[in-house]
């Protein structure tokens, strides 16, 4: 076997990339290890090219339960479907190494990154991009260049490369970096408010350690022999004359479209000039020819387009709807839109539109996750996106969240993570829907903007309102145009798709993808600096409808009442198989939930029945106090006294001679079994027994 590895300190600690010992039947693979934690990630290429105009790449990251010496839980105890945490690590893998690849690549692509090894404290999703790059650049795919990617946070005010997981847990901010050693190309994660300008420090650090960490995927490839790349297949050239006919009859109709400001309009005029430029080359053909024709056809007017809108921006500073650069699309926000959800709201910017609602529920409604590392952890704060085909006006089948939808969930969901009231101030586990009606770009930040609006509607006490923003690249040579507020047309035709959002205060969550090599720092300076300006429009525009959450919650929503008790009765309220808490909430119709440390919440949303559940739970959990008067229900009867409940489970002893005044020559005289009698607690000792009198109790 031939063995090789590099090896880079990272955080501190060493990195080593490993090929040669496994899975030497794929055209690259290497094992990543940091730590305790291991991944296998391979690479294969098909050798017959596959029927796409795009780049043909799939991505897979698993997870093992096995890699941390777990069975799965699941009935067939085995690994199924991804999970949220596998598929967002899946995107965080793509998304840096899809601009590597050559435009004109169209071979099936394979990446698996198979989790080997899990220790906590050396998260396996960023060992798993540098693990992809070096097994596509030692295999003989011709990507361009190696890429690689490190987890910064900031944790007791300073910032750290691939941290523990104590550090992680504690910190402020927390983000994924990958790029290239020329440049960024993609940043994921967010912060609890921090400034543009740590953000941007975080990201000077963080590329430090990818330089060093592509130097050592450069050195692997030469170790390994430098395998021959495959030939980058060359893009089909129309000849001369067919893209004449096609531009003298569709490039002034794509020009003219692009003007238009209405999507569907200017969709619809640019299908015109496309058919035009369909019609004029292929006159005069017939059978196959024409086929071939419109396809060639279709191309040349897809890079007239592409040329015509990134022309227009850079030259005449002119953009597809007629704004300027740094100029918002117009906000209209409605609040209460749904009778029976406990908060809702309408945020529309543009021709792009999201529908928000909020429920609120008790702890046993949150969300239960199981991730790798043995950790078990539950959701209180759920944002769930959705993407139906109508919000483009499209039909195809909906088969349930797809990876983009997953990804932009989870970004919308940080986003407001931040700014929300812990459990103590606010006790309710909290699910957001965020359903898109209508897309023309930054979906994503519409579902902030819309849920913020629900929460706040919902009257959930945020620490701040939260906002979203998208923003968009145009970059020709030298020259470039930084743009506010995306299109869809602006996202597919441009160079980067850039995405802030955060309060007044600072920014909470942080997405960057390019289409290029890299973003400079002062492309990168700019677009933050222009994303704060859009930010804070877009705060003011929400806060004229609903400026703060309002002063109570829904009638529809669960009041939750929370009362504390003794740890030791703990028992008492549950009772043996939960028999006690299952008839307190059958009778009263609330939600009980008991907590280890000794918290109750009630929830309802009828006083009443609250108050009920709350008295009961009161009678089941006193405790005697000396001195105190009782009325309580004789149980048994003995020959030396009468026990008598004075609260469910709890009796005491009332001795033959404190049943009475007088002189009592037998129980039976004074008291029967079932007889409710008026007792005084007039002793507990060590043991917990009490001692009750009637008599003194009668005195009184």
């Amino acid at each position: 076997m031939n063995i090789h590895s590099v090896t880079v300190e990272v955080g501190g600690r060493p990195l080593t990339i490993e090929t040669g010992k496994y899975a030497k039947q794929s055209d690259g693979s290497v094992i990543v290890t940091q730590g305790e934690s291991k991944v296998l990630v391979t690479c294969v290429a098909a050798h017959t090219p596959a029927r796409f105009d795009f780049l043909p790449l799939t991505v897979d990251y698993m997870d093992r339960t096995g890699s941390y010496g777990k069975i799965p839980g699941s009935f067939p105890k085995r690994e199924g479907r991804g999970n949220e945490r596998e598929t967002l690590a899946s995107r965080i893998i793509d998304r840096p190494l899809r601009p590597q690849f050559p435009k004109t690549w169209r071979y099936e692509t394979q990446i698996i990154a198979t989790v080997v090894s899990f220790d906590t404290d050396n998260d396996t999703d960023v060992l798993s991009v540098c693990g992809a790059s070096a097994a596509a650049s030692i295999s003989d795919v011709p990507v361009k260049q190696a890429c690689a990617a490190v987890r910064v946070v900031r944790h007791a005010g300073q910032l750290h490369i691939n941290p523990s997981r104590v550090q992680i847990d504690e910190s402020d901010m927390n983000i994924v970096v990958a790029g290239t050693s020329e440049a960024v190309c993609m940043v994921e994660g967010g912060g609890k408010e921090v400034s543009e300008t740590l953000m941007m420090d975080a990201m000077d650090l963080a590329h430090a350690a990818i330089k060093d960490i592509c130097k050592a995927i450069d050195q692997l490839r030469v170790l390994t022999g430098s395998v021959e790349k495959r030939a980058i297949p060359e893009a089909p050239k129309p000849d001369a004359a067919t893209v004449a006919k096609v531009t003298a009859a569709a490039g002034e109709g794509i020009k003219a479209a692009l003007r238009v400001r209405v999507k569907g309009e200017r969709k619809a005029a640019i299908a015109a000039a496309r058919a035009a430029g369909v019609a004029a080359a292929t006159e005069g053909l017939e059978g196959d020819a024409i086929a071939a024709a419109t396809t060639v056809a279709g191309e040349i007017c897809d890079k007239l387009l592409k040329v015509a809108m990134r022309t227009q921006v850079i030259q005449e500073g002119l953009r597809i709807d007629g704004r300027a650069g740094d100029e918002i699309r117009p906000i209209w926000t409605e609040v209460g839109v749904s009778a029976r959800a406990h908060g809702s709201a309408v945020f529309t910017r543009g021709e792009t539109q999201v529908f928000a609602t909020i429920a609120l529920g008790v702890d046993d409604e949150a969300q239960r996750i199981d991730f790798a590392g043995s950790t078990t952890m539950f959701r209180r704060w759920m944002l769930q996106y959705n993407f139906p085909p109508f919000c483009t006006g499209e039909a195809y089948a909906m088969r349930g969240p797809k990876r983009r939808e997953i990804g932009h969930g989870a970004l919308a969901h940080r986003a407001i993570q931040n700014v929300l009231p812990d459990q103590a101030a606010f006790p309710y586990v909290i699910r957001c829907s965020a359903d898109t009606l209508e897309s023309n770009g930054s979906s994503s930040m519409a579902s902030v903007c819309a849920g913020t609006l629900a929460l706040l509607d919902a009257g959930v006490p945020m620490k701040a309102p939260v906002a979203g923003i998208a923003m968009g690249l145009i970059k020709e040579g030298d020259d470039y145009a930084v743009l506010s507020d995306i299109l869809g047309d602006e996202d597919h035709l441009g160079d980067m798709d850039f995405k802030v959002t955060g309060s007044t205060a600072g920014i909470t969550a942080f997405q960057m993808d390019t289409k290029i090599a890299g973003v400079s720092r002062e492309i990168m300076t700019k677009a933050l600096a222009q994303a704060r300006e859009g930010r804070m429009h877009i705060l003011a525009e929400m806060a004229k409808t609903l400026p703060t959450h309002r002063d109570d919650l829904s009638r529809w929503a669960p009041r939750i009442t929370t009362i504390q008790i003794k740890t030791e009765k703990i028992k008492d309220v549950i009772g043996p198989g939960g028999k006690v808490i299952r008839g307190l909430q059958d009778k009263t119709g609330c939600k009980i939930t008991v907590h280890d440390d000794g918290k109750i919440d009630v929830a309802s949303s009828d006083p009443a029945k609250s108050a009920a559940a709350i008295a009961m739970l009161r009678e089941i959990t006193a405790e005697a106090e000396i001195g105190k008067l009782y009325v309580g229900v004789v149980k048994r009867i003995t020959d030396f006294g009468a026990f008598v409940e004075i609260f469910p489970g709890t009796d005491g002893l009332v001795h033959i001679s404190h049943l009475a005044k007088e002189r009592v020559n037998a129980v039976t005289d004074v008291v029967s079994e079932g007889d409710e009698v008026l007792v005084r607690v007039i002793d507990i000792d060590r043991m917990g027994k009490i001692r009750l009198s009637r008599k003194e109790a009668l005195e009184d």
